[in-house]
């Protein structure tokens, strides 16, 4: 579908909210991704396993939409801001484009005060900070919550691992009326599916010797392989047509 010629004010319900989206005249939209290692781009190199599911989502959109990926391995709400990052993504925000703001992982990171982002005050604060700044700049927040670790316990349950992080991103979507792609759920969801054992492919558990730059081999239940980022992002793409109508017209066949 091609992007119309005149802007226009699109109105649709998600998750019970009433949400407005803008279509950018013949402009191409852009998505901006904000977050963490999960989200990042991971360099293309040899011997280099890890992936993240932002780094494959261009690859699922028309020649409508450009993708913009920011997120950076280790970043919260707070220190993606105070080292300057979102500043610059920020000066690069026009009207009509989407930023999805994608944090939590660190954020809970108590022992680390430079990304520590409690979750009663000052990670709710940051959030909206971060939403009431790209509308300011006419753009379009999204929220979404914090993919689910891998951690399963000696009885093959799923253990809870990010505390009341997704519950508050929840909120702040709600309050603030920001569409919110529900991470934590969908890759909850997907865990359970595939199980303690078959899960392990989403993520870098690998063999000694598998990869030359990982010897020992890996048992890492954050970080994204191939397959995961480009399961995950899967999930993130139908949580984009299910909230952001006027972008999901944009997605390939």
């Amino acid at each position: 579908m091609m992007i119309q010629r005149l802007a226009k004010w699109i109105v649709m319900p998600c998750a019970g909210l009433f949400l407005a989206f803008v279509w950018a005249g013949q402009r191409e939209v852009t998505v901006f991704l904000v977050g963490d290692s999960t989200v990042a781009n991971k360099p293309y190199r040899a011997s280099n396993p890890e992936k993240g599911w932002g780094q494959v989502l261009p690859l699922y959109f028309d020649e409508g939409v450009r993708v913009e990926n920011h997120a950076l391995n280790g970043r919260s709400t707070k220190s993606f801001r105070n080292e300057g990052h979102w500043d610059k993504v920020k000066a690069r925000v026009q009207r009509g484009d989407y930023v999805v703001i994608a944090f939590g992982h660190n954020d809970q990171k108590e022992n680390s005060p430079e990304r520590y982002a409690d979750p009663e005050v000052e990670f709710p604060r940051q959030l909206k900070r971060y939403i009431a700044e790209t509308r300011e700049r006419g753009g379009i927040p999204v929220l979404s919550t914090p993919i689910m670790r891998r951690k399963f316990d000696v009885r093959g349950y799923l253990e809870e691992t990010h505390g009341a992080y997704p519950e508050v991103v929840r909120n702040v979507a709600s309050e603030t009326g920001v569409a919110l792609l529900d991470m934590h759920a969908q890759t909850r969801e997907l865990l359970l599916e595939w199980g303690p054992e078959r899960s392990k492919a989403l993520f870098l558990h690998l063999m000694p010797g598998q990869y030359e730059a990982l010897p020992n081999g890996a048992e890492d239940d954050t970080h994204l392989s191939g397959t995961g980022a480009f399961k995950i992002c899967d999930l993130a793409v139908a949580e984009m047509k299910r909230c952001l109508p006027a972008l999901a017209a944009h997605f390939k066949r």
